[in-house]
């Protein structure tokens, strides 16, 4: 039995948090068609959009709250949330690509709700996994990379008993437990740090719990964890 704990390291520096978690088992992930999920991205860049009503990019509340969290932990110097990195590509008029069915859906989630969304293969996991402060030791290779880049002491990170998973909250994710298309059992994670967009992050998960099952088959799962409900059996 594995399990997804949020630890008290993390809920002393963001009492607020709230994770909304889907695991779904037995999808079939592999890529059928090429670019089906094109039309679904671009439908999601335009509502992306409609969450920047500033001109300036940063001034923006979906940019600013996670700006503002990123402040409160170590971290490399010059990173942003992974919901930043996808609204300033669209701001720029630039399209995402489509990379394999369930990280196409769930990046449409995230442009659609302006909320960071993650997955990660069940499978690749040593022992549970956790969200927690590093201690600067855990190895950790990326996509492009061939060397461990361990986290900082102090950074926010999803681990397991093998290493990191994810370096800075949700900033870049390790090759060893990515989703491929040979994904069967998969962890989903919608994060939210602002309180008042609590609404939007169950809507966010319950959509994004639909259309994986609707689009890859499989059984699926949802949990919303704070700092009253820390964990939750993934598989």
């Amino acid at each position: 039995m594995k399990k997804f704990i949020i630890e008290d390291s993390f809920w002393d520096i963001f009492p607020e948090a709230s994770i909304g978690i889907i695991t779904v088992h037995g999808i079939d992930n592999h890529i059928k068609a090429e670019n089906r999920y094109q039309p679904l991205l671009e439908t999601a860049e335009k509502k992306g959009l409609s969450w920047l009503t500033h001109d300036d990019f940063a001034s923006n509340s979906v940019i600013a709250v996670w700006r503002e969290a990123f402040t409160r932990f170590k971290k490399k110097k010059g990173v942003r949330s992974s919901i930043e990195a996808l609204l300033k590509r669209v701001s720029q008029g630039k399209h995402l690509g489509t990379i394999n069915p369930l990280v196409d859906i769930y990046n449409s989630i995230s442009l659609s709700y302006a909320l960071p969304v993650g997955g990660e293969d069940i499978d690749k996991f040593e022992g549970n996994i956790r969200l927690t402060l590093a201690d600067g030791t855990e190895p950790f290779i990326t996509l492009g990379s061939n060397e461990s880049e361990p986290p900082k002491e102090g950074e926010v990170v999803y681990k397991d008993d093998a290493g990191a998973i994810c370096r800075c909250w949700n900033w870049r994710e390790s090759v060893r437990t990515m989703l491929t298309e040979e994904a069967a059992n998969v962890f989903l994670c919608i994060e939210c740090v602002d309180p008042e967009r609590k609404e939007i992050l169950t809507e966010a998960v319950n959509a994004l719990k639909e259309l994986a099952v609707r689009e890859l088959g499989g059984t699926a799962e949802a949990a919303f964890l704070d700092k009253e409900h820390r964990e939750v059996v993934i598989d």
